[in-house]
């Protein structure tokens, strides 16, 4: 399930290069007996089944030696909700180890072997897989030399609490749309002053509980009292 996903772009690239590392465990190399069971019934009955602890514990008891400060993360819905603030805290980390649950989940002593849970949405995935792909796509971006530009991750929606200006690009036409002449102008500044504003304003009209945290400049302030009066007056 890991290799397509991390073979081509941006991160095929880092792992080539060795700016990352991915590495892969099948828990069934800590299972015991003739079928290397890693799952059972869950006492008390219901459907499913449910991860086994001994595995997972033989697992990270081997996996902490190679790494003795990477965090252990479990991927499940009731986890802590991953967003870009984890993923610049987990991007500092000198490692991570995913714990990757199927089916019906975990016996729930495994929670008391990890650092953290982290869930993806109050919603259910098969298992925990997609979830620790998608978290380890948004953290080793962060890593350096990832990103093409150093700038680039920066102005990321979310790095700074805001939803991310809007982007155009040749032609300055198209479908009787216009690029914004302001980004023709050359004007370094009030490019700049633009910019802002449109992240003001995405995210006032998509994502409002955003300000509510965001960390805003008085400039910011000002800039975003104008795009109200002008929502008001649209």
């Amino acid at each position: 399930m890991f290799v397509s996903p991390f073979a081509d772009s941006i991160l095929g690239k880092a792992l080539e290069r060795r700016l990352i590392a991915l590495v892969t465990h099948n828990l069934r190399d800590w299972a015991t007996g003739k079928h290397k069971t890693t799952d059972d019934t869950p006492y008390g009955g219901g459907a499913g089944m449910v991860i086994k602890p001994e595995p997972v514990a033989r697992a990270l008891s081997d996996l902490r030696q190679l790494n003795p400060s990477a965090p252990v993360l479990l991927m499940t819905p009731q986890g802590r909700p991953f967003d870009q603030r984890a993923a610049e805290r987990l991007a500092d980390e000198p490692g991570l180890i995913f714990v990757c649950g199927r089916y019906e989940g975990f016996d729930e002593r495994v929670r008391g072997m990890v650092d953290a849970e982290y869930s993806l949405g109050d919603f259910v995935l098969t298992g925990g897989e997609l979830a620790a792909m998608t978290m380890i796509d948004a953290v080793a971006r962060l890593a350096p030399g990832v990103l093409g530009s150093t700038g680039s991750a920066a102005d990321d929606s979310f790095s700074d609490g805001l939803l991310e200006f809007p982007h155009y690009t040749r032609p300055v036409e198209f479908a009787g749309q216009r690029v914004p002449d302001i980004l023709l102008s050359g004007n370094h500044g009030e490019i700049a002053r633009w910019r802002r504003r449109e992240q003001l304003r995405r995210t006032l009209q998509r994502r409002p509980e955003l300000l509510d945290s965001a960390v805003l400049s008085a400039s910011d302030e000002q800039l975003l009292a104008e795009v109200r009066r002008e929502g008001e007056d649209g």
